[in-house]
């Protein structure tokens, strides 16, 4: 009686594309390279080095917001004080520099430890006083920007007698040929192979995520999750101040109006990057990825002449499209989706 073999029932190669869709990168990877070929077909602008160095110069600054917020969100949590925070470290520094109270060396120090202080105290009453991050920050987010908004009257402050070598390494820009590029794309990615390689090499790492996985079971294994995030909300403003200050410096201003609506976008570009919006789950290569597709977003769609008020339709379909997908993918491949 002659036997077969039967051929085994998972190839190779589909067991490697179930892994690769499972992955919460894959869908704005994906996302990233259709707007890419579908923006070059329709305007021979869009990679052009002058329209490609324009959508670099403002990505890295929204981008950094993202990354903190990214490890924050694993942690369970969220900021919606980071775009206060984005308009009114700048302002703070500026004005200190202004009236002769700092070099702008310190007052660029001074202001970043106030924003740590805001993520502090942000940490300290979701973390002792058990409020939820929602409500704190909402509330953080609307005192920053009125003392903002107070302290200058809602004038911007000036910027342009400032000379310091500071500006240079924080937002200087230089050429290679015809192409600009600023020193923060390169902050920017250091900050997310820092933060890349904590989330997924070390242990803080898997104190974040068990943290917003099952606050109880962390606390069980020794986490010490209200530390832990609370000096995430302090990351996570320092990273909004930083970004709030090298735009200052791009732009030449300290507007105290700047980075309103700035949350709400932040945290579409990581939840589209597959980090989970109740927590367990983050992804810093997908954040990088979900801040290129927006930015690309908007970029495109005002090339090719849609109106910029229709941006919201736009991003309000996407994000609700990748959720629709994510979830499809997630009941489809459990094992890969944690």
């Amino acid at each position: 009686m002659n036997s077969t073999l039967k051929p085994s029932s998972t190839h190779p190669g589909s067991v490697l594309i179930q892994r690769l869709t499972s992955t919460p990168e894959f869908l704005p990877f994906t996302l990233v390279v259709v707007l890419t070929v579908v923006f070059a077909a329709l305007t021979p602008h869009f990679l052009s080095r002058g329209n490609l160095s324009n959508l670099l110069a403002f990505t890295p600054e929204l981008g950094m917001i993202a990354l903190g917020m990214t490890v924050l969100m694993t942690s369970g949590e969220f900021d919606l004080s980071v775009g206060s925070v984005f308009g009114f470290t700048p302002v703070l520094m500026w004005t200190l520099f202004n009236e002769g109270v700092a070099s702008l060396e310190v007052a660029l120090m001074i202001a970043l430890v106030v924003a740590v202080g805001i993520g502090f105290v942000n940490g300290w009453f979701v973390t002792r006083l058990k409020i939820p991050s929602f409500l704190v920050t909402l509330g953080m987010m609307m005192t920053i920007r009125g003392v903002a908004l107070y302290t200058t009257s809602g004038f911007p402050q000036r910027t342009w007698r400032a000379e310091s070598w500071l500006m240079d390494i924080v937002a200087g820009s230089f050429y290679i040929g015809e192409f600009r590029l600023y020193a923060s794309i390169f902050w920017f990615i250091g900050f997310a192979l820092l933060l890349g390689y904590v989330m997924t090499q070390s242990r803080v790492g898997n104190w974040i995520q068990a943290a917003g996985g099952n606050a109880v079971s962390a606390r069980a294994r020794g986490v010490r999750v209200a530390q832990t995030k609370t000096w995430l909300f302090m990351l996570t403003a320092f990273m909004a101040a930083y970004a709030g200050i090298t735009s200052s410096i791009r732009v030449a201003a300290a507007n105290p109006n700047s980075g309103t609506g700035y949350e709400l976008e932040v945290i579409a570009m990581v939840v589209i990057g597959g980090t989970a919006l109740a927590g367990g789950r983050g992804t810093i290569l997908g954040t990088v990825l979900g801040v290129l597709m927006l930015r690309m977003m908007r970029n495109g769609i005002v090339l090719i002449g849609v109106p910029g008020l229709a941006y919201n339709i736009f991003i309000g379909v996407t994000i609700l499209t990748m959720m629709a997908l994510q979830s499809y993918l997630a009941r489809r491949h459990p094992s890969g989706s944690g």
